[in-house]
């Protein structure tokens, strides 16, 4: 797989950059996935540091245009944009492929005011996603939250660990699960009854 070159603490912060900061916080559940990948973008550990920092500063400015206009700055013009319903409320989807994984797709939800409601990883449309039967076909990276909620129906969301986190609870085989997330791809599971978690 070929990635886009990283660009240099002075160069512009485009998407290799972005992924360095979704890499970051994967790292803390996948640290050898993400490190990996960090060295597929041809980024140092230092560089990864220094793309958080600039991303950290343009999320804290107090000048920021806000969320959609940033990632529309950051990632470019979306590859596709469509409407979407959540319940009684009508939202925009926006797409941008990441080269780093290119079954998946990162998608924004946005308001019609443009305020974001959502921003995480999803199958790319047309891409085949993964045969979940059991727990065990749950490995770290081969799912999306949705993907997940739809193979274990039914799920409980529960609240995530932090912003970027989700964690669904559900019973598989009679045996309770939580599958947790990062930017919505799966980064473990763990097995409640006995304490066990899933690479």
């Amino acid at each position: 797989m070929t990635a886009n070159p990283t660009p240099r603490p002075s160069g512009p912060f485009g998407p290799a950059a972005f992924q360095l900061v979704l890499l970051r916080r994967m790292a803390d559940f996948q640290p050898d996935l993400a490190d990996e990948a960090r060295r597929r973008l041809g980024a140092s550990l230092a560089d990864q540091r220094e793309a958080n920092k600039r991303w950290q500063a343009m999320v804290r400015s107090p000048r920021s245009r806000g969320a959609l206009a940033r990632y529309r700055s950051v990632l470019g013009p979306p590859e596709s944009t469509g409407q979407r319903r959540i319940g009684d409320l009508e939202c925009e989807a926006l797409l941008w492929p990441l080269p780093l994984w290119p079954d998946l797709r990162f998608e924004v939800l946005a308001a019609p005011d443009g305020a974001v409601w959502n921003e995480w990883l999803v199958r790319a449309p047309g891409a085949r996603g993964p045969v979940l039967r059991s727990p065990d076909d749950l490995l770290p990276w081969s799912a999306t939250v949705d993907e997940v909620a739809r193979a274990f129906a039914p799920v409980r969301p529960m609240e995530g660990t932090a912003p970027t986190r989700w964690r669904l609870a559900f019973a598989a085989r009679d045996r309770p699960c939580v599958a947790e997330f990062t930017y919505g791809l799966l980064q473990r599971v763990s097995f409640e009854d006995t304490g066990r978690s899933a690479p």
